[in-house]
């Protein structure tokens, strides 16, 4: 019985510090990058001035070309792949061997497909959860500028430390999780280059993003192509506008 005790007792010794060995490093980054990076959401005047600066941006991205679009195509991450009739308001979301049509002005025309078969009820549900959070994400990191006056919206002008102004943009509805905020930084000619992240799903505050990777389309919109988060890129390939 005692080598049996002393058997298990060693086990437990080694599982635990095997759980220790391969979690503490990961504690000790995020405790790193938690106080190198986390910061309170700044404080910003609403009002005109804030609606201003926002049109500086559009402007600088020549946003009436976007709004001429009427398709978007691209890929996320080498992951998932989206064809967007933005006039239809509606999206082919493909990933995997699963493939998804949303329709966002009549729910009930939504279909999901594994393979070549139709699903039906509790995965017909879950992949067209899934397709409308992946739509919801990686479309806004497409064209996320364009979306600074979408109904349910708050701008705020903030002064920065160095008296240069940023844009704060919250989003109390819509999307998959409102109540984000967007810090965003621009350069002289409005133009953005980065913007900061206040998100339910980042465990840290203030994360820069680049927004520098920009490319002209078929219709003369501008979209991003790249960004970067810490050590981790994101990119949009495929792009197609028409």
């Amino acid at each position: 019985m005692r080598k049996k005790k002393t058997s298990v007792k060693k086990v437990l010794k080694i599982i635990s510090g095997a759980i220790i060995f391969l979690t503490l490093p990961t504690f000790l980054l995020f405790g790193f990058l938690y106080f190198k990076y986390n910061e309170e959401l700044p404080l910003g005047i609403t009002g005109k001035q804030a609606d201003a600066f926002a049109y500086k941006m559009l402007d600088a991205l020549d946003y009436k070309k976007y709004e001429a679009t009427d398709y978007i195509e691209f890929t996320f991450k080498k992951r998932h792949h989206f064809k967007w009739n933005k006039t239809e308001n509606t999206c082919e979301v493909y990933w995997k061997n699963y493939k998804v049509y949303l329709d966002f002005k009549d729910n009930s025309k939504n279909e999901a497909y594994q393979g070549d078969l139709k699903t039906e009820a509790i995965l017909a549900e879950e992949l067209i959860q899934k397709a409308t959070d992946y739509f919801n994400n990686d479309t806004f990191w497409l064209v996320a500028p364009y979306k600074v006056f979408d109904a349910g919206t708050t701008r705020s002008l903030v002064t920065l430390d160095n008296g240069q102004h940023a844009l704060l943009i919250t989003y109390t509805s819509g999307g998959s999780t409102p109540g984000d905020s967007y810090l965003w930084l621009l350069d002289d000619s409005g133009k953005p280059k980065s913007f900061k992240m206040w998100t339910s799903i980042l465990p840290i505050d203030g994360l820069e993003a680049s927004w520098s990777d920009w490319t002209t389309t078929e219709t003369g919109a501008m979209l991003p192509t790249f960004h970067k988060l810490l050590v981790l890129g994101l990119e949009m390939e495929g792009i197609k506008t028409k």
